[in-house]
């Protein structure tokens, strides 16, 4: 049967796994309502807490992967740059959500987030993207949002002694940036032993626009690794090693463009059975270097001595282990799991040896955790109940500056070196999730959570008010706070899974009350007064209003709606529909960056070997901005997309569409406020969305 995507990205990527496949996904073993990623032609299974997609059979979305799953229910994209977008998620982004790598969890680079995780997941290594419905169950670690894991692709164990080869190749290339991508993986296995090497390039020019050129907006990235595998009796054995590079990219809305990244990656794991119990234990290492700067790819500042460059470092240890064994007609989980990070960040300047400051310097951030999840069922309902405790340690190092700084920085560095500069706190995490056996073609849902989240080390220990803000892009200079708390998220959702033989809808109602949560404050109440050293060195960089990193009160309520019907044998319409309200409870006023409300709708006619999809996506106006966060709001737009797929030979595929066929000009709310000059999106104007372009790819697999 010819496997195929739901060409509006509706619900989940279609994937047929066969010789090559995606390791973890691949392998589960629990209720299809819990972790069944696999979606064949027609409706999805059952009432999944999971959605997954795969690159490889989706419409393009860029050279990021968080534009593919910005287009599941739900989710969004924020385009901070193209390799640097965050996945928003029922009005949450950022650490809110518990993103991966082949489950590895790992702290990123860069203080203003120009990698976020999935900047580590090239589309043509990636092979399955999985989305946890709503929560993250307790076993996959801390995380007040949902879980996002992508999968790389491998060359799996077969059933037989022989060797086998395989591979899995992506080329393609798209015209609205010039660019061009090709990767994928090649090895061999047989039932004992299998390895394969993976190595992906892409390279792409300045991103164009119905008005023109959005300068530095260029993108550059390298990766390649391997992987290898041993089942020996009940024990497997498995590492992975990756390399990634990143070249001179572009941020437009950041003050800084990336110079490079330079990661490694590494991750043993062992999975046993000791009887009627499973054993699972993981061993990962992620070690980022970086370099950002104002003056590679966009214009240098004329004045020499306002010249920047950032080195940034951040090095995590990670591990889990678990006991699965039978109880109460169900499986018990316990486990352990644990992250040691180091960061460092220094600002230069390279005209001035003199000039340097050790902002965030020795970041020390741990974190143990153990849970206890129970998965089974009582007749007709379905349950999984979790529960967690992490214990989080933070402190930061003593900040140092050259000799050419001026008395305020140094004054500020005084006073932070003289404070308290380590925290400690005990997190409580619990998730109830239960769903109802199909009956008639019916599924009910409901989740119950306590969820919680640690705040990050620029929201607590930015002693100097610079841009750096962790991806907001919102333009305005930041600084932390000592003595911020925990978030803590009180979440409700309920929702059914309806299907037919030729009919699906999936809606599902959600409530997030949030103590605690982590917002921009005006820095004191005197705003616009510059009475403070703060203030004083915001309004130098240009900013006389900064922003405190602080705790307020919020909401997020919603709905999300993904649905289906096969109108005829060969065609069928799928859609998508998602709406998240975020409010500040504490006084009147929005959170900032919440995705407006968006749809799309497609129309797809499937023959045994092509199929044709007319996509339409609309996204209303979005009016309900932050004032705190003089966040602008933006008007709503429709946009047009053709995508076709056709079989060329076993194995060979060829996908090619056009996007925003009709060259729409428009601005994507999501996206932050120019930073560049000479660029044809005035400096501090809100980011345009893509021109018409074209895409074609190519894969091959076996």
């Amino acid at each position: 049967m010819k496997t195929t995507l739901f060409l509006s990205a509706s619900v989940a990527g279609v994937f047929s796994y066969g010789f090559l496949n995606c390791g973890e996904a691949a392998a589960q073993t629990s209720s299809p309502a819990l972790e069944d990623v696999i979606v064949v032609t027609g409706s999805p299974r059952g009432a999944m807490t999971v959605d997954a997609t795969a690159p490889d059979f989706t419409p393009d979305a860029g050279p990021d992967v968080a534009g593919i799953v910005a287009r599941l229910p739900g989710a969004a994209l924020i385009d901070n740059g193209a390799l640097s977008g965050q996945v928003q998620y029922r009005g949450l982004f950022g650490e809110r959500l518990n993103i991966r790598m082949d489950g590895q969890a790992f702290a990123s680079g860069g203080p203003n987030l120009m990698d976020p995780p999935l900047h580590y997941a090239p589309a043509p290594l990636v092979g399955v993207i999985v989305v946890d419905r709503g929560v993250s169950p307790v076993r996959n670690g801390p995380g007040l949002a949902g879980g996002v894991d992508a999968q790389f692709k491998r060359v799996d164990f077969t059933e037989g002694s022989d060797w086998s080869l395989g591979y899995d190749v992506t080329a393609l290339g798209r015209t609205v940036d010039d660019s061009y991508a090709v990767g994928g993986v090649a090895g061999a296995a047989n039932a004992t032993y299998r390895f394969n090497i993976l190595g992906s390039y892409e390279k792409g020019e300045d991103v164009e626009f119905p008005g023109g050129t959005i300068a530095s907006s260029s993108h550059k990235r390298a990766v390649y690794g391997a992987s290898a595998g041993a089942k020996l009796g009940d024990q497997e054995f498995g590492v992975d090693i990756r390399r990634q590079k990143t070249g001179p990219t572009g941020n437009p809305p950041f003050p800084m463009d990336i110079r490079f990244f330079e990661t490694d990656f590494a991750r043993l794991t062992w999975n046993g059975a000791l009887g009627g119990i499973n054993l699972e234990s993981a061993f990962s290492i992620a070690d980022v270097d970086h370099a950002m700067n104002n003056f590679d790819l966009r214009p240098a500042p004329q004045d020499p001595m306002r010249y920047r460059e950032t080195f940034a470092k951040a090095r995590t240890l990670s591990g889990r282990f678990a006991v699965i064994l039978p109880a109460a007609d169900g499986s018990l989980r316990l486990g352990f799991d644990m992250e040691d990070a180091d960061k460092d960040v220094t600002i230069t300047n390279p005209n001035n040896v003199n000039f340097f400051i050790d902002t965030l310097s020795d970041i020390q951030l741990q974190r143990k955790g153990v849970f206890v999840e129970w998965t089974g069922a009582a007749g007709w309902l379905n349950a999984e109940l979790g529960l967690r405790a992490d214990f989080h340690d933070a402190s930061a190092g003593e900040a140092s500056l050259g000799p050419a700084l001026p008395m305020g920085p140094v004054s500020l560095a005084n006073a932070f070196n003289a404070a308290d500069r380590a925290w400690d706190k005990t997190t409580v995490d619990g998730v109830v999730r239960l769903w109802t056996e199909e009956a008639k073609g019916v599924s009910w849902r409901l989740t119950l959570a306590h969820k919680t989240r640690a705040p990050g080390y620029v929201e607590r220990f930015s002693w100097l008010p610079t841009g750096a803000s962790g991806g907001l892009a919102d333009g305005n200079v930041y600084v932390g706070d000592l003595q911020i708390d925990s978030e803590t998220a009180w979440i409700a959702e309920a929702g059914a899974d309806w299907r037919s033989e030729n009919f699906y809808l999936r809606p599902t109602f959600f409530y997030r009350r949030i103590d605690d949560y982590v917002q921009g404050v005006p820095y004191d109440a005197t705003v616009g007064v510059i009475d403070s050293p703060q203030e004083m060195i915001a309004a130098m960089n240009g900013d006389p209003t900064p922003l405190r990193f602080a705790n307020v009160d919020a909401e997020l309520y919603g709905v999300d709606v993904d649905g289906g019907v096969s109108v005829t044998g060969h065609l069928r319409f799928d859609g998508v529909l998602s709406y998240v309200r975020g409010k500040r409870r504490d006084i009147d006023d929005n959170l900032y960056r919440v995705a407006p409300p968006h749809a799309s709708l497609a129309a797809t006619y499937e023959r045994a070997n092509w199929s044709l999809s007319a996509e339409t996506m609309l996204v209303a106006d979005q009016n309900k901005v932050s004032a705190a966060n003089s966040e602008q709001a933006t008007d709503g737009y429709v946009l047009f997309n053709l995508t076709g797929d056709i079989d060329i030979a076993e194995g060979v595929s060829l996908s090619a569409g056009v996007t925003n066929i009709f060259d729409k000009a428009y601005r994507q709310h999501l996206a932050g406020y120019n930073r560049v000059a000479e660029s044809d999106v005035a400096i501090g104007e809100r980011l345009p969305g893509n021109g018409r372009g074209a895409f074609i790819r190519l894969h091959f697999s076996r």
